[in-house]
């Protein structure tokens, strides 16, 4: 993407810098064990861009045969790439987990464009499913990353990868090495227990560790590589991946390592505790990196692990994915772009132009093009059968839910079965479908709408992450202790039918919702409802409403109107 110059319209001063600008992007936080409230591994990944359609995909576990191969499809296009030899034995996969709770998700930085190879057999959305299916762990997802690259070529732009099993977690930045050239260049660092990441469509990895394999992988060559290119010609020590592979301007990280800022400033409670440069622990305050994240001092760069204030829960990750900056310089729901319902959100493109001058809007967690989106757990007490739980929705994080698939079903519920509608074809089946039906009714009164559904949401996963699931979670692991294969299907029987059942009915509530939101808002107004839900009316008659509200606009768009219109009558 060509860069330009743009000034910030979101934040309260106006700064003219040079920018890239990407519109399809996407979010992932990680969570080590030591940080989680329950000692689970936790990745939640928003996968956004503008034509990816929610679903869950789901693939069995298989045997196959001495030379079988396995065609490449590139998952953003739909393009044939060629194929690859298939393994012996694939793992069963749902969505971006498989049965023995390991963990892939990716943001997209792009870096340099040289690097891109056009050669290349498999692109960064096929070596995360086709990895899944090959690898059990962290480390050996690691490695087949890197095997599968060097055999048949990387086929994308540059990815930073979330990888994570029930023991631990890793983050992976990794580029391809031009035209005709096979293999990768990377970096990859496991976060340290009760530490958490987070990478938001920009190269995070800095310096790293040279010499300790057991925090930190990287290829032979990633420093010799830039040396030869001119992109690097210090010591060793002194090498930054991301400075070499992906250098940063205003407006890859106002638009991007700004979300991360975001998810640590939420789940540190606005103090980052980190490791410097000296190995000390040391705090500090998330204000001190905010004007890196917004672009206004790009050399003092923001730690790559913080350890958060307090231990984290399911709840608090899939909350931070609703974030729109709330609260800080870059809200987006206090400025006039938020027009009069303090709506989070601006219509692409993300860049547009005035009286000579280019603007930006802000780009969040949260995000209306978002396909679907997950907050993964492994849990290392428990067997792989029950042990894996993929919370899993489709759309917009901010006014959709998460619901619990454990990775060992034989099935996936209908509402998320690929192929139920695409971006071209409605289903009223479809769960994406009808949660875009949703989100996009909140659009036009934000400040209204968007409550009510965000209350169903709370009680919906507030109920199933603290009591549900955990109930369930008991009735599974007594079938599982009779032993035997006998035992594990009956499990993953249960299993499916929890998160088949449990995902219908959530779809069921989503359907009723969106009807009771057109009653409710329907032409501006608000209508009332008793506590039970069920609507006010008249003393006369059922069907006429017994109290509306009609709540106006905000200030801050009655402020601009005002001056926008003018006096309406000629001053003497």
């Amino acid at each position: 993407m060509n860069a330009k110059s743009f000034l910030s319209v979101a934040a309260a001063t106006l700064l003219s810098v040079t920018a890239s600008l990407d519109s399809d992007a996407c979010t992932n936080v990680i969570i080590t064990p030591g940080a989680s409230a329950d000692g689970s591994s936790l990745v939640s990944y928003a996968a956004d861009s503008h034509a990816l359609f929610g679903e869950l995909y789901f693939h069995p576990a298989a045997d196959w045969k001495a030379g079988s191969r396995l065609r490449v499809v590139d998952w953003d296009s739909q393009k044939y790439l060629g194929e690859i030899a298939q393994a012996a034995h694939t793992y069963k996969t749902v969505g971006n987990m498989n049965e023995h709770q390991l963990i892939i998700g990716e943001t997209t930085y792009g870096g340099r464009e040289e690097l891109y190879n056009p050669e290349g057999v498999v692109d960064y959305g096929s070596l995360i499913y086709i990895t899944l299916q090959r690898a059990k762990t962290a480390r050996e997802a690691i490695q087949v990353i890197v095997s599968l690259c060097e055999e048949y070529g990387y086929a994308s732009e540059g990815e930073s990868f979330s990888i994570a099993d029930p023991k631990e977690a890793w983050v992976m930045d990794l580029i391809g090495k031009g035209p005709g050239q096979k293999g990768l260049l990377y970096v990859a660092r496991r976060v340290p227990d009760g530490y958490i990441c987070a990478h938001a469509n920009q190269a995070r990895i800095r310096q790293f560790p040279l010499n300790d394999p057991e925090n930190c992988i990287y290829a032979p060559d990633v420093i010799s590589f830039a040396r030869s290119k001119g992109w690097f010609n210090g010591a060793d020590k002194d090498f930054s991946f991301c400075d070499a592979y992906c250098p940063i301007d205003f407006g890859e990280v106002r638009g991007c390592d700004a979300r991360a800022w975001s998810a640590f400033n939420i789940l540190c409670d606005g103090k980052f505790t980190y490791i410097d440069d000296n190995g000390r622990e040391v705090t500090a305050d998330a204000s001190d990196w905010l004007d890196y994240a917004m672009g206004y001092n790009l050399g003092h760069r923001m730690p790559l692990f913080v350890k958060p204030s307090r231990k984290i829960t399911v709840k608090d990750v899939a909350d931070v994915m609703r974030d729109h900056y709330e609260g800080t310089p870059m809200d987006m729901t206090t400025d006039i772009g938020a027009g009069g319902n303090a709506l989070p959100y601006r219509w692409r493109p993300m860049g547009f132009e005035h009286d000579g001058k280019s603007y930006i809007n802000e780009r969040a967690i949260a995000t209306q093009q978002t396909g679907f989106w997950f907050v993964g757990q492994s849990r290392s007490w428990l067997p792989d059968v029950v042990g894996g739980v993929i919370w899993f929705g489709t759309d917009d994080a901010a006014t959709s839910y998460v619901t619990p698939i454990y990775t060992n079903t034989d099935a996936v519920p209908e509402c998320f079965r690929e192929g139920n509608g695409d971006m071209l074809h409605y289903s009223p089946t479809s769960a994406f479908w009808m949660c875009n039906r949703v989100t996009n009714a909140c659009y036009k009164m934000y400040n209204q709408m968007a409550p009510v559904v965000r209350e169903k949401i709370d009680a919906f996963e507030n109920d199933q992450m603290n009591v549900k699931l955990k109930a369930n979670d008991e009735k599974l692991m007594a079938l599982y202790g009779k032993g035997g294969k006998a035992a594990e299907k009956k499990v993953r029987k249960a299993a499916t039918a929890y998160s088949v059942e449990t995902a219908q009915k959530q779809f069921a509530d989503w359907v009723a919702l969106e009807e009771m939101l057109l009653v409710k808002f329907i032409d501006g107004n608000v209508k009332g409802q008793n506590p039970d839900g069920s609507f006010k009316h008249s003393e006369y008659s059922k069907g006429l409403p017994g109290e509306i509200i009609q709540p106006g606009y905000t200030e801050k768009w009655k402020e601009a109107v005002a001056k926008d219109h003018g006096s309406v009558i000629e001053e003497k």
